[in-house]
């Protein structure tokens, strides 16, 4: 009711709202798995994926108050945390990278917002009251009331204070820059191939 300005009542919020099924039925998913009832724990978080379009799985740490807005789409791996006060967007996904071991997943600090779309991706940890941007693929750790934005993110805030100059209009493309280096490299080299030829023709 507080986040959501579209929630017009708590009724509708508890009947009607995926996100609020989702959280409900990982709480109940998650004392099965703390108590080694693990099948029945995947049981129940496997309905409540086909019912709400949200993957939680069941052994992964929640606190109190996490909202997650519109809900499907969004992934929440084993071993990520989650803590108080989190607001989740759809399509986000707190996962792993494939290459680690144990623990494989983020840690989210109290106060995060998680925009739609955006990637998680690793073992660290986002500090609390930080941002993370719609679209956003997280790689590192973010600090403490931080902002990350882009691919892979960037930290543009700390503290209020803008730490990168990020032009929303003008982002820099990732792909043309790759480019224009290659093309770069490839005048190098044709370059020191004519200067070679040259080299022989004089022989």
């Amino acid at each position: 009711m507080e986040r959501d300005p579209a929630a017009r009542s708590g009724l509708e919020v508890f009947f009607l709202y995926s996100g609020v099924h989702a959280v409900m039925w990982h709480r109940i998913a998650h004392w099965f798995y703390r108590h080694n009832r693990k099948f029945c724990a995947r049981l129940i978080s496997q309905f409540s994926r086909f019912m709400t379009g949200v993957e939680i799985h069941p052994a992964a740490k929640i606190g109190k108050g996490l909202f997650i807005d519109h809900g499907m789409g969004v992934v929440i791996g084993e071993t990520a945390e989650i803590g108080d006060n989190c607001t989740i967007y759809q399509g986000v996904t707190l996962g792993g990278t494939g290459k680690e071991c144990g623990k494989r997943h983020p840690t989210i600090g109290d106060n995060v917002m998680i925009g739609s779309g955006a990637k998680v991706l690793g073992p660290f940890t986002v500090g609390s009251n930080s941002k993370i941007a719609a679209g956003a693929v997280v790689l590192s750790e973010v600090p403490s009331d931080s902002t990350a934005v882009g691919v892979p993110a960037r930290i543009v805030s700390m503290g209020g204070e803008r730490v990168y100059d990020l032009d929303q209009i003008k982002i820099p493309d990732p792909v043309a820059q790759q480019i224009n280096a290659l093309n770069l490299r490839i005048d190098e080299l044709s370059a020191e191939l004519e200067a070679l030829r040259r080299g022989h023709g004089n022989e």
